[in-house]
């Protein structure tokens, strides 16, 4: 269960259902300017394998600041009736060299909670993506790595999905879509609770094969093609919450506010070295 079409940047499919609200034309109208030529998600360099569509390249983000030439940051707008939260960038912001995304009360139109989202504004292909994150507690939230591309950008809607729900802070979902079609769920278990210590986890995208890290381990390994997405995306970080989908993400049950820290995010092209010491390209052969 996961994400799908937005209009700038994606809405949420739940389960077979496929419930989505885009956000207002208006928001997307005023999303900023793409990055400046040679900074992290400006166009990879001529010759760089990737797949069509694809615009970011190499970089490591660690949050000494949000760069409005890299990042999105979503405002003023959900994703659907099940989502119970507004984006909002006061949700938003970086602290000691982490970035929070925050869950919290605040009044916005017709929801009494406010959540936080970035996104970049360059599409990513075929590499290595990494994050090293908390996870927020609470029941009914949700933490999400992923990334999405879809019809609201002209394209198909295809999704590669790291979430940890609050219900079970134990475990991690997998989870990938291809052109709208998902049902390839797998939960693995993070030994500790992904809200109680920063944990890695990557994925590693190339064209027959589709690897899940967690912690430097390989947790999961597709290689069926038809189950491998083929489309350039951008790529999220988001904290949101539900009243609705009990079952998926459990009861909500707000008990005050929650953060999501994120320490660095990193995206590796496909043939290129690893280029910081805790990559999982580092450890594996």
């Amino acid at each position: 269960m996961t994400h799908g079409l937005h209009l700038a940047g994606r809405c949420l499919s739940i389960l077979a259902a496929g419930l989505c609200l885009a956000m207002p034309l208006q928001a997307a109208a005023q999303a900023p300017a793409p990055p400046a030529p040679g900074a992290p998600g400006a166009p990879a360099a001529p010759g760089a394998p990737s797949i069509p569509g694809a615009t970011g390249k190499t970089f490591l983000e660690n949050f000494d600041r949000i760069d409005p030439s890299i990042w999105y940051v979503s405002d003023g707008w959900n994703n659907g009736s099940h989502q119970n939260c507004n984006w909002s960038k006061k949700q938003v912001h970086v602290e000691d060299g982490m970035l929070q995304l925050g869950f919290a009360e605040g009044k916005a139109k017709d929801r009494n909670f406010l959540c936080g989202e970035i996104q970049t504004k360059a599409r990513f292909g075929y590499g290595t993506y990494e994050v090293r994150m908390k996870a927020a507690t609470g029941l009914g939230l949700n933490s999400a790595f992923f990334t999405y591309i879809g019809p609201t950008d002209k394209k198909p809607w295809d999704e590669i999905d790291m979430e940890v729900l609050g219900k079970n802070t134990a475990q991690v979902q997998l989870n990938q879509y291809i052109n709208g079609k998902g049902g390839n769920e797998k939960l693995t278990p993070i030994a500790g609770g992904a809200d109680k210590e920063f944990n890695d986890y990557a994925f590693i995208w190339e064209a027959n094969r589709l690897r899940y890290f967690v912690n430097g381990n390989l947790v999961q390994e597709v290689t069926d093609a038809s189950k491998i997405p083929t489309n350039a995306q951008k790529i999220f970080l988001s904290l949101w919450g539900t009243d609705t989908l009990k079952q998926w993400m459990g009861a909500f049950a707000y008990s005050g506010p929650s953060t999501m820290t994120i320490d660095r995010i990193a995206y590796t092209a496909l043939g290129e070295d690893c280029h910081f010491p805790e990559s999982v390209l580092c450890k594996i052969d």
